[in-house]
């Protein structure tokens, strides 16, 4: 019997095998170690591979799409619905063997090397920021135990640190300056690293034609652009752009039933950082919009605040803006804005 679908269930060290013939006749189920992988796929004829879409699924996809087979990755959610009954690594790699061959399926674009490099840029750069901003709020906490206070705004922490060091022992023990600066040499050392990090990015951004035609959407920069072009590889995969803003959690969850549309909340689902970079960049528009400044949506923004809040009114235009993007990466052209009334 020859081998023609697999399920594969990836972990860290013990892989489990679930293939099946044209038939359905399973004809191999079998563990594996992490070293014995390539080996064992080496040998079996050319045949399809499922696996679910996870931290390392896209270097498996990879190597074993060189190796001569038809690689699929698809959303662990969409694949949960296959497990009949005990939740095990057999019974994950066959509900994987039995969803690939769905002809409803959804699957998951393989990313490149090149682009899970950008992705790493983009999380390294994230989790410097979340512990820049863990930094200057022990700082700010610290500080005012003491009584120093400075305005708000992560800007305004230098200003806190020079009083810092230029406090007399009276106002602040020596013990308690020493452990400041310290904080603030490590918060030095994260701001360098992550201007370092935003240049490499501003250098990809520059060499790749995708990023640099979603920079000319308005709320749309350089971070977002360089983070949308690395992560979605193949736009033709969403049929609309309200697919695509779906996608990305910026639509309201159905209850639907019986013909009646019921919509909750923003749904909140997939990729969630590039969810964030698009309601931060669609709050910098309404800022501008608020303040006078000339856009073409403008007018539907102020028609919008006028009876939703503004919180509201941001996840709108950030909807809008999945959409935009959608249509640019799909068209192959720049960003044009609509004439103005």
């Amino acid at each position: 019997m020859k081998t023609t679908t697999i399920g594969l269930d990836l972990a860290k060290s013990v892989f489990q095998v679930h293939g099946v013939d044209d038939a359905g006749t399973v004809t191999v189920r079998k563990k594996l170690r992490r070293a014995e992988v390539l080996a064992f796929f080496g040998e079996l004829p050319c045949c399809l591979i499922g696996m679910e879409a996870c931290a390392t699924s896209h270097y498996w996809a990879r190597e074993l799409t060189a190796l001569g087979h038809e690689v699929r990755l698809m959303p662990p959610n969409y694949v949960k619905p296959y497990v009949r009954r005990q939740k095990n690594d057999a019974a994950d790699a066959e509900a994987i063997c039995e969803a690939v061959t769905r002809p409803t399926m959804r699957f998951v674009p393989i990313k490149s090397a090149d682009r899970q490099s950008v992705l790493t840029l983009h999380r390294t750069r994230e989790l410097l920021v979340r512990q820049r901003t863990m930094l200057i709020n022990a700082i700010r906490s610290h500080c005012a135990e003491f009584g120093l206070i400075a305005p708000q705004g992560a800007g305004r922490v230098d200003e806190l640190i020079g009083r810092v060091g230029s406090t007399g022992d009276d106002a602040m023990p020596d013990l308690a300056r020493s452990t400041l600066l310290m904080l603030a040499d490590q918060l030095q050392a994260l701001a360098v690293h992550i201007h370092q990090l935003e240049r490499r990015l501003l250098a990809w951004h520059r060499q790749d034609q995708i990023s640099q035609r979603l920079a000319t959407i308005p709320g749309v920069g350089i971070i977002s652009a360089t983070a949308l072009s690395a992560s979605v590889t193949d736009p033709s995969l969403f049929r609309s752009g309200r697919e695509f803003a779906a996608f990305l959690g910026l639509v309201p969850r159905q209850n639907s039933s019986g013909g009646k549309d019921r919509l909750g909340r923003i749904s909140k689902m997939g990729d969630g950082y590039l969810r964030k970079l698009l309601v931060i960049g669609a709050t910098s528009v309404m800022r501008r919009i608020r303040t006078g400044v000339a856009l073409a949506s403008a007018d539907w923004v102020r028609t919008l605040l006028e009876r939703r809040p503004p919180r509201v009114v941001t996840v709108a235009m950030a909807n809008k803006t999945a959409r935009i993007a959608w249509a640019v990466m799909m068209r192959g052209e720049v960003y044009r804005a609509p004439a103005m009334t």
